[in-house]
């Protein structure tokens, strides 16, 4: 039932038809007034600053840490936010905030910039960011596709309570696929996740201490792992697994999962694989390295339509609620 067992780094290793997960958990303090962190950042190597001093980072900002304006071809991302905000921009002039349990699913397509801020907007207390983003790859068919985002709002997405046996917790978040007859919301229309055939998953499984659950089974021939990222202990299939381990599972079996003394999370990755070869280079996925070439020739010469917006690192008004405004104008508000 098990295949393998590895330890995570910062940026977590995955299967086909995925490409590769990070998991940010930054402690930001209070912001300054201008949702930048109200603290120093002497010592820190801005633009690169991946060093998780004082358990934070700015990654590529300046001013508000984040990830200023770059480009994507050829796959998605998916943004899943457990806390805190995000502010997205893109140079199909997109914008949007989201956060505190919502997905964006962005299809980067034939070409897209776009920019990722986490906003400070808290001056009198501290800002906690949690979130995972996941590269999912396009099959070749659909590399090419019309660049767009799509946004998985908290309240749509499912969120399945159950009980083991001795009525202990388990919550299990329904990102991308089905349990039962309990669905999450479609994907991007581009996906390959938007095919059920395809058998993709993307769960945030909670467990309560010393909680039983049954991972049910799938078909056989798709990719399953779990990450393990917060608890103390835990037994799959009877073998104990480290915290911050990732698993590979069998998709064919019933996985039998006892938690240990403390809550513990897990993210389940799951998908049939595209099976077609990748290349990758920076931020292009492609299926040989002339199309990468061309990804990069194509970027120089259009910029993927420019970038609209009067900086690198735009962020949205501190007192703007969620809200996705989409390439053809029409918004969505959800909180005012």
């Amino acid at each position: 039932m098990i295949k393998n067992i590895k330890p995570l780094g910062f940026m977590w290793e995955t299967r086909d038809p995925f490409l590769l997960c990070v998991h940010h958990n930054d402690a930001y303090p209070a912001g300054n007034g201008k949702m930048g962190p109200a603290a120093s950042l002497s010592g820190r190597n801005i633009g690169q600053d991946f060093d998780r001093k004082d358990g934070w980072n700015m990654y590529h900002g300046s001013q508000i840490p984040g990830f200023p304006a770059h480009p994507h071809r050829g796959f998605e991302t998916v943004t899943v936010v457990l806390e805190g905000l995000v502010d997205h921009h893109d140079s199909a002039g997109a914008t949007g905030r989201y956060g505190d349990g919502d997905v964006q699913w962005m299809t980067a397509g034939s070409g897209l910039q776009h920019s990722e801020m986490f906003p400070l907007i808290k001056e009198d207390q501290l800002n906690p960011l949690e979130l995972f983003q996941i590269w999912l790859n396009l099959p070749g068919i659909s590399k090419t596709a019309r660049p767009a985002y799509k946004m998985l709002w908290s309240e749509s997405i499912p969120i399945i309570q159950s009980q083991d046996t001795q009525g202990r917790k388990i919550e299990t978040r329904v990102i991308a696929g089905s349990i039962e007859d309990i669905s999450a919301p479609d994907p991007a229309p581009d996906s390959w996740a938007a095919q059920s055939t395809n058998q993709v998953a993307i769960w945030v499984i909670t467990l309560d201490a010393d909680a039983d659950f049954v991972l049910p089974a799938c078909e056989e021939g798709v990719n399953r792992d779990l990450y393990f990222y917060e608890g103390k202990t835990l037994k799959i299939a009877e073998q104990n697994i480290p915290e911050y381990h990732a698993v590979e599972i069998s998709s064919s079996e019933e996985i039998h999962i006892q938690n240990g003394s403390v809550q513990s999370r897990l993210l389940l990755l799951q998908g049939r694989p595209i099976g077609e070869p990748v290349v990758r280079y920076g931020p292009f996925v492609m299926n040989t390295q002339a199309e990468i070439q061309k990804a990069f020739d194509d970027f120089r010469a259009t910029e993927f339509g420019g970038w609209p917006w009067d900086r690198h690192d735009p962020i949205n008004p501190a007192d703007q609620g969620r809200f996705a405004r989409y390439s053809d104008g029409s918004e969505e508000i959800k909180d005012s």
